[in-house]
């Protein structure tokens, strides 16, 4: 008989199921199945292979895969699950509302395998009142089956650091499921936080539209100063050193990725479109690559070549989904003579070698890359870095010397 516990994860050979399934892999009680319909992923992650990059995961992958671990595109490792995790967002139409009949279907085919007195706990980010649909359809359909929404906070990459340390959010309607879920995280997260299952979902919501609205606020500051000839960075330097009130200001940059943008937009379709800051935030973020052509004036680009340093839509990523620096190349295929795109961590046809990208009339930096950090342009190469990742005009500041502070407090 086996003693562990069964651990299916739907979804599970994503960026959000893969990290979480390796990590309760390594304890020693629990049997993970990552079931997913990607079987290029299934066969990477079975013979040890991380399909993405994420930080310390691939030495990890390699100890678990095969003893504690196993992809699967078969849906009958749910019959035997223990504890079910879905990864899977809500299916949302044009308008980011949830298309009920996709909840409903997907529901029923995770349930029908699920055995009864089993856990069935909702990761993904989740429309508001999607877990209650759920939960009601459990109950139409007579299953004992416990249900939890435990949203996840990772930040890609760091998931190895951040699924130990940070609290988990736990939501339920009943006690039992509110417990089970508890006791299940319990055993590799060191904090659980007990909330309505509304609250987690609108809290994850809220989490990451404050993220997108931060970053708007930085590029809307930038784009001023750019309209205005000020040095956004040189006021950023100055203002936020030794300030604690403005240490929480981000710098500038292009916002994308598969959460933030995705996120706030729910937030605005779920509010009847109430949450105006929402909206906005929005437009600033997502007119960053038109404001950069429109800075590079684009009668005067049909003759240049530009490059894209980083096609990831964050530094030190391999992710492009959603990636503003594609839709930057976009819109320079219109202008320009040429576009070339480089990246040394994503998988795409268009890239070239960086020392290619290097020779281009105009560099665009796309993605933050920590690989770039070192490279040197000559002083007469328009160089375009939204992130400030290059420092180019550093702040000036006196402190007073130990004998002048002295004297100053007599």
């Amino acid at each position: 008989m086996n003693s562990k516990t069964e651990v299916t994860i739907i979804g599970g050979c994503g960026h959000v199921g893969l990290p979480l399934g390796i990590i309760i892999a390594t304890l020693p009680n629990f049997q993970v199945h990552l079931l997913d319909i990607d079987e290029q992923k299934i066969d990477q992650i079975n013979s040890g292979e991380m399909p993405f990059w994420e930080e310390g995961m691939s030495p990890i992958l390699k100890k678990v895969v095969k003893q504690n671990l196993h992809a699967t595109s078969d849906m009958n490792c749910l019959r035997n699950a223990d504890v079910v995790i879905s990864v899977i967002g809500t299916p949302v139409d044009r308008h980011l509302n949830p298309l009920l009949n996709e909840i409903h279907r997907h529901a029923d085919q995770t349930i029908e395998l699920m055995k009864d007195d089993s856990l069935l706990i909702m990761r993904s980010t989740l429309y508001p009142g999607v877990t209650k649909l759920i939960y009601d359809h459990i109950k139409s359909r007579h299953r004992k089956i416990h249900l939890a929404v435990c949203p996840e906070r990772i930040l890609q990459g760091k998931a190895l650091d951040e699924i130990p340390e940070l609290p988990q959010i736990v939501g339920a309607f009943e006690k039992e499921s509110e417990t089970r879920a508890g006791e299940f995280f319990k055993n590799f997260t060191k904090t659980v936080i007990y909330v309505h299952p509304l609250e987690a979902e609108f809290g994850k919501l809220m989490v990451n539209s404050w993220r997108y609205l931060d970053f708007a606020i930085a590029n809307q500051f930038y784009i001023l100063c750019q309209r205005y000839g000020l040095d956004f960075y040189h006021i950023f330097d100055a203002f936020r050193y030794e300030y604690p009130r403005m240490s929480k200001l981000p710098m500038a940059g292009l916002t994308a990725g598969p959460c933030l943008l995705k996120d706030t937009l729910q937030m605005c379709a779920f509010s009847n479109n109430l949450f105006s800051l929402g909206s906005q935030a929005t437009v600033i973020n997502e007119s960053l690559p038109n404001f950069i052509i429109e800075r590079l004036q684009p009668a005067n680009l049909s003759t240049r070549i530009v490059s894209i340093l980083g096609m990831a839509f964050k530094g030190n990523c391999d992710d492009k989904r959603d990636s503003l620096a594609y839709k930057l190349r976009n819109l320079l295929q219109v202008y320009a003579k040429q576009v070339l795109c480089t990246d040394p961590y994503v998988n795409d046809d268009i890239l070239v070698p960086l020392e290619t990208a290097l020779k281009a009339d105009i560099i665009i930096l796309g993605a933050p890359h920590s690989i770039y950090a070192d490279i040197h342009f000559p002083a007469d190469k328009t160089v375009i870095d939204v992130f400030g990742f290059w420092p180019k005009n550093p702040i000036r500041f006196e402190k007073q010397s130990a004998k002048q502070a002295a004297f100053a407090a007599d």
